[in-house]
């Protein structure tokens, strides 16, 4: 039973080994690093700004569809494949990056210590990327090709489906063009033209520290979008716990603490004003 079990989920490669396709080329690298960029530009600050980052592999993989088989006229899905790997990489180092380099400096604020600079930054995601990849050649075949049909990977499954579609076309790739150029237009009138806010706050009478606010911004609805309902819901529980129980028990708490806490130097019933996304200031 075991065996027949190991028969069933055998890898297979969608590309056999003996099969000579163009893969690690200067195009799928060059457009493979320019995507990387992008994303990882875009992840930074998405990240920074909502607490979390989004995949790139599948939005990646669809653009490198679009351009090499699309605009290029290149028949290569391990070109394709090449290009979404490079791409997601970008992601994912911005990823490490966001969420222990601005620790560095806030403690270079509250200790008297100078900031880390752009050599220091570069080498940090550098060596951080770096061992990334090293750990993930030998855990590649343990956990790609040994556990294939066992352990799920739905996003790397939803990836590869969206290669394989692309050997019939590159039409999928109009869709995340669209949504790229209508993103920016909303952006630009919203940010650029200042038509209408893209952040919205309303305080609540009566009810002292709470508030209730939202960025109306695309890229958000597009977060949404990609963890699904579930963690969308999590993420507005954590928001609602801290906008209308955590920050209002601060502010009634900190009426009894007529003393600053450190490291901050003035009282917290002195400094309690709802600043941006309801937090205390």
């Amino acid at each position: 039973m075991t065996e027949q079990v190991k028969k069933t989920n055998e890898f297979t490669p969608y590309i056999p080994a003996d099969k000579i396709m163009p893969e690690f080329t200067t195009t799928s690298i060059v457009i493979g690093i320019i995507m990387s960029i992008v994303f990882g530009a875009a992840n930074a600050y998405i990240g920074l700004r909502v607490g979390m980052t989004i995949s790139a592999s599948i939005p990646a993989a669809v653009i490198s569809m679009g351009i090499i088989r699309g605009i290029m006229k290149r028949d290569s899905i391990l070109e394709n494949n090449m290009v979404q790997t490079i791409g997601s990489a970008g992601e994912s180092l911005a990823a490490g990056a966001i969420f222990t380099l601005p620790a560095l400096f806030i403690w270079s604020q509250e200790l008297g210590m100078a900031a880390p600079n752009m050599i220091e930054i570069i080498t940090a995601s550098l060596v951080g990327g770096l061992l990334g990849v090293f750990f993930m050649i030998p855990l590649r075949k343990a956990l790609v090709v040994n556990e294939h049909g066992i352990l799920p990977y739905p996003e790397g499954t939803a990836c590869a489906e969206v290669l394989k579609a692309g050997e019939t076309g590159g039409v999928k790739a109009k869709t995340v063009f669209s949504g790229l150029g209508i993103g920016a237009i909303y952006k630009f009138i919203a940010d650029g033209f200042k038509l209408f806010p893209s952040e919205i706050e309303w305080g609540i009478k009566g009810y002292r520290g709470a508030a209730i606010g939202m960025d109306v911004l695309p890229a958000l609805l597009g977060v949404g979008f990609i963890v699904g309902p579930q963690i969308s819901a999590y993420m507005l529980s954590g928001a609602i716990l801290g906008w209308l129980v955590i920050i209002p028990l601060i502010a009634h708490l900190g009426q009894y603490i007529p003393q600053a806490i450190y490291p901050a130097s003035v009282a917290l019933v002195k400094n309690l004003t709802i600043g941006e996304y309801g937090a205390i200031i």
